[in-house]
């Protein structure tokens, strides 16, 4: 295999998409199983590259895991390793999750930095700064690359992040759980996969609850699950079928996901022109009925527009009328696809976006020292065109297959193993719609 794909663009996507699990519910919940007493059964768990990565991460602990169909069973009680290795580690950033199971399970763990898409530089600073605050020792070895950890007693007090942090969150979460009496999170991010993990802990015996912009955790001797948990839909899978029913003038239904998830894309999609029909169940219907029109779009946390839509968003707006610009708050290093569409005819340029205070406003570690590139407007309509096309990170490669759809004539992509990482049976669903796209 060449890790490509051939793909014959110009036709309108028509149909309807059964949404899979969201990858970023099921790595968390998989992870947070490690600290249970039973058995745990998790169910719409995606069958994607980077599930079976971290299954086979934690089955080199010594976790025994079945994997059929879209179910995961998961016993955790033969884990016999608290160090995380390297070379797995380092194919996927939420790897360092596994400080909570193991610093409960042995008192210390061993964690490698994490991996994952290379968005700009994912500190894990907050996340550092939070363990230490719980009371956890940690260490950085920079001729390993490895994080020390040591808990000599149950966790306890408080952290307020300084920026909201998804993963970081998640984390502190599950390092909660066990605590000694009350633990506050302070300024935690409020996005709904979030409430998934909430969810799936409470029903097993936690006591997680929200308050406004804070989680309060009251501390549990053990989880026990009682029912297996299913997980919800993924709000990018979502996003991207839709995106690609609209850009390419057609018609795409999506089932299996609640409002809640997908409000601020549906609020963009309108603002845009086209139509989004709410049938009822969980499932919606995406339609261009007139003419669309260029919009501006500003990554935010939940519930702002979701970074991972950005650069589907590009694309749909080569086919708006007028200039869209799109702003990137979330990470740096985000528009690593621009250079891409524009081998297809995209007409996208770099622009400064004047920031008062540049700290404040982004969410990654800004450096004053540095120059950003966060900014790109785009003019549309703009007819593609077929052309050679190299995929760098999971979301890049989604967005330029759909640009390659609505392409005239062929388009080559390498690169593909990128998008298996985040997409169950992507070529089946596209060939669903009417997509002209083979593996090779």
């Amino acid at each position: 295999m060449e890790d490509a794909y051939i793909i014959t663009g110009g036709k309108k996507l028509i149909g309807e998409v059964m949404l899979s699990g969201a990858k970023n519910i099921a790595l968390k919940v998989i992870i947070a199983a490690l600290m249970f007493e039973s058995e745990v059964t998790l169910t719409n768990i995606p069958r994607i590259q980077d599930i079976h990565e971290l299954i086979h991460l934690l089955e080199l602990l010594g976790v025994k895991i079945d994997f059929t169909g879209n179910t995961v069973i998961i016993n955790p009680k033969n884990i016999s390793s608290n160090k995380v290795d390297l070379l797995h580690a380092s194919k996927i950033r939420v790897s360092f999750l596994l400080f909570a199971p193991l610093l409960h399970t042995f008192g210390a763990a061993i964690i490698p930095n994490p991996g994952g898409c290379r968005l700009g530089a994912r500190s894990i600073d907050r996340v550092i700064d939070g363990l230490r605050a719980l009371g956890v020792h940690v260490e950085y070895d920079s001729q390993t690359g490895y994080y020390n950890a040591l808990m000599k007693e149950a966790p306890s007090g408080e952290y307020r992040f300084e920026k909201p942090s998804h993963t970081g969150t998640e984390l502190m979460i599950m390092m909660s759980v066990f605590g000694a009496g009350l633990i506050t999170l302070k300024n935690v991010a409020q996005e709904p996969e979030i409430d998934d993990l909430i969810s799936m802990l409470n029903e097993s015996g936690a006591r997680i609850k929200r308050v406004g912009v804070d989680i309060e955790v009251e501390g549990v001797e053990k989880l026990v699950q009682h029912k297996p948990f299913h997980i919800s839909a993924d709000r990018v899978e979502a996003a991207t079928y839709a995106v690609a029913g609209i850009a390419s003038g057609g018609s795409v239904t999506i089932s299996s996901i609640q409002e809640h998830f997908i409000k601020s894309f549906n609020d963009a999609i309108i603002r845009v022109g086209a139509k989004v029909e709410n049938l009822g169940h969980g499932t919606w219907r995406y339609i261009v009925t007139t003419p669309m029109q260029a919009i501006d779009i500003e990554t935010a946390p939940y519930p702002g527009f979701l970074t991972d839509w950005q650069p589907l968003f590009a694309v749909l707006m080569t086919q708006t009328d007028g200039k869209s610009a799109i702003h990137e708050r979330i990470f740096e290093n985000r528009f690593s696809y621009v250079d891409e569409l524009r081998r297809l005819g995209a007409k996208i340029e770099y622009i400064e976006k004047n920031v008062a205070n540049p700290k404040e406003h982004y969410h990654f570690n800004y450096d004053t020292k540095k120059q950003y590139a966060q900014t790109i407007e785009i003019s549309g309509p703009q007819k593609l065109h077929g052309g050679v096309l190299t995929v760098s990170d999971l979301r890049a490669g989604a967005t330029l297959v759909i640009a390659a759809l609505i392409a005239e004539n062929e388009s080559y992509v390498k690169g593909v193993s990128h998008i298996s990482r985040g997409y169950e049976n992507f070529i089946e669903k596209i060939q669903g719609l009417g997509g002209e796209i083979r593996e090779i």
